[in-house]
């Protein structure tokens, strides 16, 4: 367990801007990682394995993707447990996001939003950082990696593809898994990619030159998309088929290509109406997002079947809601917005919770 607990400094990083206390966390985990200091906040990993989409994940517990936008704390973040970490979303050039301030809490509600639009440093700058880390050489090598690509905001819509392709080429020869983000509601336009003909253009541009890099790099990496949970039933069913068109072979049978990592933060605000920064811009994440997310996952099972790879994210506060996730018919769970409200204690709760269902 970690030496310090995060009760002691959660208050003290919650007296800051938002924006504020996610930098120096980040800044801190950066310059301590790999030294003796990372035991003030490293846990021993619990033992869950299980084979998702080919890849053997120590356990069902993952860090999503927006904590560490630059992959600067890759081993910071693997010496608290997790099973698989996932880092970005990176863009092919560096990009500032959007203005200040765009990072709000709603303690009540145990929730975040944010408006951040992918800032991050750029393509070359993460994946400089990536081959800095001691999770990508043999001294652990149980951890996944996962990191996950976007477009910048001033591609013009029908050129995005152009920007997944240029990140896939690049994050490939990196990572256990790639996840393709479509749907985060702080980039103009980019959840229009969601939909059908637009979702099949995508998707078969990156089979293609996937294919591609899996003959230059003799490896095959699988997929994952990176759905919102505004979407309606019928708008999951769009999905869900077209996954099931790139992810399963001619007789049904899953390929381990593509994986859905559901869901992404939710631009409905009814759970937090009349709270302080409700009205804010951005997307919506924590505990409101937990249903929503849930019923997602329900739904995506239901239409895919028992055996395609799907990561459940959103709104675990707790031991119960990871567990919750499962239920619903995820192989696994990412955290973002629990963690920073619990801490690194989250990923050892949500882990043995989950390792409890077996």
């Amino acid at each position: 367990m970690p030496i310090v607990p995060y009760a002691l400094v959660r208050p003290l990083l919650f007296r800051m801007d938002p924006e504020a206390a996610h930098d120096l966390t980040m800044a801190a985990l950066g310059a301590t990682q790999n030294t003796p200091l990372k035991h003030l906040y490293a846990s021993a990993r619990v033992k869950d394995p299980i084979e998702i989409a080919g890849l053997r994940f120590p356990n069902r517990v993952g860090m999503a993707a927006g904590l560490d936008k630059n992959a600067r704390c890759i081993d910071g973040l693997g010496a608290m447990g997790f099973g698989f970490v996932e880092v970005g979303t990176v863009t092919p050039l560096a990009q500032s996001g959007n203005p200040k301030p765009r990072m709000f809490r709603l303690p009540a509600a145990h929730a975040l939003i944010n408006r951040l639009g992918f800032n991050n440093a750029g393509l070359d700058a993460f994946l400089t950082n990536v081959r800095r880390s001691a999770l990508r050489g043999d001294k652990n090598p149980a951890l996944l990696l996962g990191l996950n690509i976007g477009k910048n905001a001033q591609t013009p819509m029908e050129r995005a593809t152009d920007d997944y392709l240029s990140c896939l080429d690049g994050v490939y020869p990196h990572a256990d898994y790639i996840t393709v983000n479509i749907s985060s509601p702080n980039t103009k336009n980019l959840r229009s990619l969601q939909s059908d003909e637009a979702l099949d253009h995508l998707l078969g541009a990156i089979a293609e030159r996937r294919s591609v890099l899996a003959k230059t790099h003799g490896q095959h990496k699988p997929v994952f998309l990176k759905i919102a949970p505004d979407l309606d039933e019928a708008q999951i069913a769009v999905i869900a088929a077209t996954l099931r068109r790139y992810g399963t072979d001619a007789q049904g049978t899953v390929n381990n290509a593509w994986g859905v990592i559901a869901t992404n933060t939710t631009l409905n605000r009814d759970a937090v109406r009349g709270m302080a920064h409700a009205g804010e811009t951005g997307g919506l994440s924590g505990a409101p997002v937990l249903a929503m997310s849930n019923r997602v996952i329900s739904q995506l099972r239901a239409a895919l079947g028992p055996k395609f790879p799907i990561i459940g994210v959103g709104g675990i506060l707790s031991g119960a809601d990871a567990a919750s996730k499962i239920q619903a018919g995820a192989d696994a769970v990412q955290i973002y917005t629990g963690f920073i409200y619990r801490g690194p204690a989250l990923v050892r709760e949500a882990a043995l919770a989950i390792k409890a269902l077996r």
